[in-house]
C-alpha cells in the first residue's frame, strides 16, 4: 500500500513522493512532464518548459542538454544554448545575453531544462527543440538515451489571457457578489424576523399587562359590592 502526497515546485513541474507505508521514512520522489506555455508578449520574459522524466529513480544519471530554434520562414534549426555540468553556454548571437537556466540546479542528473527568454522579441517566434543526452550508469554497464521535447512559441504585441484563466476570474467575482447578496437579504430576514418577534413580545406583554388590569377592576368592583 503506498501513500502519495503532491506539490507543486515550480509553475510547470510538478512533484509527487510515494511512499511506502511499511517503511514511511523512505520516501523516492517523481515527477510529470507538463507542456509548455506557448505564447508570450515582446518585452516580457518567457519561460521554455522542457520536463524528462527519468523512468528508474534509482538509477544514476548524467544529462546534458542543447536547445535548438527555427525562426518562422526557416527551414534548418540552429542551436542556441547548452548545458552541461561545465555550466550553461549560448550558442546564438540572436539570444546573447537574453537566455538563463532556468532548470535543475545542483544536479548532473538534469530532468528539467527549461530555460527563460529575457526581453522577448517578435523575431523568438519559432519551433524550439530541447534534448536530453541523458547517461543511466548501472553496475556493470552504461546506457546513453536521448529525448526530445518541442515546443511552439507565438509572441504576440501583447500576451492574451487563456480563456480558462478568464472564465474563472469571471466565476469568482459572480461568486462573490452572489454571497455578498445572499448574506445581505440573509441579514434583512433575521432583522425582520426579530423584529416581527419583538413587536408580539411587546403585544402580549401589553395584553397581559391589560387582562391583570382588568381582573383586578373586576375584584375591587365585586369586593365593593359585597361590602355594601
Amino acid at each position: 500500500t503506498c501513500l502519495f502526497l503532491g506539490y507543486v515546485r515550480k509553475p510547470n513541474e510538478i512533484v509527487v513522493y510515494s511512499c511506502n507505508m511499511q517503511t514511511v521514512h523512505q520516501c523516492n520522489g517523481a515527477c510529470a512532464e507538463p507542456d509548455s506555455d506557448t505564447e508570450a508578449g515582446v518585452g516580457q520574459g518567457f519561460k521554455l518548459g522542457c520536463i524528462s522524466c527519468k523512468r528508474r529513480s534509482e538509477v544514476k544519471a548524467s544529462a546534458t542538454v542543447e536547445w535548438y530554434f527555427k525562426a518562422k520562414g526557416e527551414v534548418d534549426f540552429v542551436q542556441i544554448y547548452t548545458f552541461s555540468e561545465m555550466g550553461p553556454t549560448i550558442e546564438n548571437e540572436h539570444f546573447m545575453d537574453r537566455l538563463d537556466w532556468n532548470g535543475s540546479k545542483r544536479s548532473n542528473d538534469i530532468q528539467d531544462a527549461s530555460i527563460y527568454i529575457l526581453n522577448v522579441t517578435l523575431n523568438d517566434s519559432g519551433t524550439y527543440r530541447c534534448f536530453f543526452n541523458r547517461i543511466l550508469t548501472y553496475e556493470n554497464y552504461e546506457f546513453t538515451t536521448v529525448v526530445s521535447k518541442v515546443v511552439y512559441l507565438t509572441v504576440v504585441d501583447k500576451a492574451t489571457r487563456g480563456t480558462a484563466s478568464i472564465v474563472s476570474e469571471v466565476m469568482m467575482y459572480v461568486s462573490i457578489i452572489g454571497l455578498q447578496v445572499w448574506l445581505l437579504i440573509e441579514m434583512i430576514y433575521c432583522y425582520r424576523k426579530i423584529a416581527a418577534a419583538g413587536e408580539e413580545a411587546l403585544r402580549e406583554a401589553a395584553n397581559a399587562e391589560y387582562l391583570a388590569i382588568a381582573s383586578e377592576s373586576k375584584d375591587n368592583c365585586a369586593g365593593a359590592q359585597v361590602g355594601e
